[in-house]
This record gives C-alpha cells, structure tokens and sequence, in this order.
C-alpha cells in the first residue's frame, strides 16, 4: 500500500473517471461549476488542488461519495464493510494511517474513520493561518448539515447574512444548503472535528 497520508494522489484521476462514467465533458462540468474549464484540466491532472468549496461542488454534481474519492481502491460500493486496516482492527484508525488531503487555500482534511455511509463525513478539519474554505470569499453550498466542534485557534463560521466566531469548546450545527464559508480568523492554526451528514441526499430544501 502506498502512504495513507497521501489522500490527494489519484484523486484527480478518480475525478476524471467519475466525469466520463456520468458522460460530461470538462468543459461541460467546468460550465455547471462556475469555473473554467482549465481548472477542471489541472485539478483531474493533479496540477492544482481543490477548494474545499470546489471539491463538494465536483463530488455533489457527479453524485460520487467523497469516500471514495480519498479513499480510493481502499473503498468497497453498495456498504459493504470497508477493508481493515494494516494492524488488522477495522474500526480503528491510528493517526498516522489517516487518510489526507491537502486542499487549496491553506485546509487540510484528516478523515478520522472510513466512511460507513456515503451520506456521512468524519474529518479533523486544519485551517492553517489565513486559511478559508474558498480563496475568493464566495461562499459555498451543498446537500447536508454540518456539525462541528473546535480544538483549536480561532475559527469564522458565515451563514448566509450571519456570521460566528467560534473557539476552543464551541460548537455549531447549520444546513449545509444555507450559503456558507469557514475561515481561520486568528494567529495560529484552527483544529476542527467536523462532521457532514446527508451530503449525498438529493432531498435538498431550497435556500
């Protein structure tokens, strides 16, 4: 096996499958995102990460399980149990054999667990200083609700018109489908668990 840590290696090739299973081209895709469709080249090349905006953006309108997607030939479809880890313990997950993506804008996503649903996400979520869930202040939305409770620093949660401060012990929960941004407003490194539920869902309650 190679470097569980290295959760983006192959992601871009795994993107590109996705895309041509669900028959659209780059430049299609790039048209429904909202980007050009030379980001969509170089994200699927491995040239360029991902926002974490534009990864759930990809992942929701090719309807792929972000589990997958880090994990990789790891996955097993259809909810079968997931292949046990090196040390032979399926439910446990040692630090250094998490899966990891370094995304655009300074986030890093840890996934804490394999995924028993496609419909939930678990992740240790690292917004390094000036680090925010898009780089152009947009603000993002998807299928779900989210829950997440803060370790460290100093963490600026928007909500549509609102916007949160949250720090070591706070906690917050909103729908995923409310425009949305997350950004480390302090001095040092935000730590967050951070859970998605519902991503999956094609239930989606207008904002």
């Amino acid at each position: 096996m190679g470097d569980p840590r290295d959760g983006l290696k192959g992601i871009g090739e795994r993107l590109r499958e996705e895309r041509v299973k669900a028959g659209i081209s780059q430049r299609e895709l790039a048209r429904r995102l909202g980007v050009s469709p030379s980001l969509i080249s170089q994200l699927e090349s491995g040239q360029s990460n991902p926002s974490v905006g534009t990864l759930y953006a990809i992942v929701t309108e090719l309807d792929v399980s972000l589990d997958r997607l880090i994990r990789g030939s790891d996955y097993v479809d259809n909810g079968k149990e997931r292949a046990e880890q090196q040390d032979g313990s399926a439910p446990l997950v040692h630090p250094e054999q998490r899966k990891v993506i370094e995304l655009d804008s300074g986030v890093r996503w840890e996934q804490l667990v394999p995924g028993n649903s496609d419909d939930v996400d678990f992740l240790l979520a690292v917004y390094e200083v000036g680090g925010a869930s898009t780089s152009d202040n947009s603000l993002m939305r998807h299928h779900g609700r989210e829950y997440g409770y803060v370790l460290k620093g100093t963490l600026g949660v928007q909500v549509g018109f609102d916007e949160y401060e949250l720090n070591p012990g706070d906690a917050i929960a909103f729908d995923s489908t409310v425009p949305h941004r997350l950004f480390n407003k302090g001095s040092e490194p935000v730590e967050a668990v951070w859970f998605v539920v519902g991503r999956g869902s094609h239930d989606v309650a207008h904002s």
